[in-house]
């Protein structure tokens, strides 16, 4: 399961059975840590989730700053509520991909607003499966 965590969404996107391909599924609204990883802990549980990875917001000189920072705490918060893989994943101008792939999508501003962070989730996610090794 992919996420893209901020500090008032956290987006969400899942893995093929396969593992080629990911999707976005849906965006979860924070409110407090125990009921935002009570419903990451739901969306997982239902879709036989194994890991998380989670987009590391890194600065783009390679360095972690403040909110590097906040998702790895939410990170060791889930790694504790889970037992399940925690993986970071750079996610340095994901959010402005998924934009983009919304604006060439034709997709409204206000539909795009409540969908690019789930969007960015599944950039974040396909990005770690690709670089990921394959068996012939």
């Amino acid at each position: 399961m992919g996420l893209d965590v901020g500090t008032k969404t956290v987006g969400v996107a899942v893995a093929d059975e396969l593992g080629i391909t990911a999707q976005p599924i849906t965006v979860v609204r924070r409110s407090n840590l125990k009921a935002d990883l009570a419903e990451l802990m739901r969306l997982a549980a239902d879709r036989s989730v194994d890991r998380f990875v989670l987009g590391l917001p890194l600065n783009m000189d390679g360095s972690e700053g403040p909110r590097a920072a906040a998702t790895r705490k939410f990170g060791d918060a889930l790694a504790k509520a889970s037992n399940l893989l925690i993986i970071y994943q750079d996610e340095r101008l994901t959010t402005v991909a998924a934009e983009r792939s919304l604006l060439e999508a034709d997709v409204s501003r206000q539909k795009r607003r409540e969908v690019i962070d789930q969007v960015a989730a599944s950039l974040i996610l396909q990005g770690w499966l690709d670089a990921q090794p394959r068996s012939p």
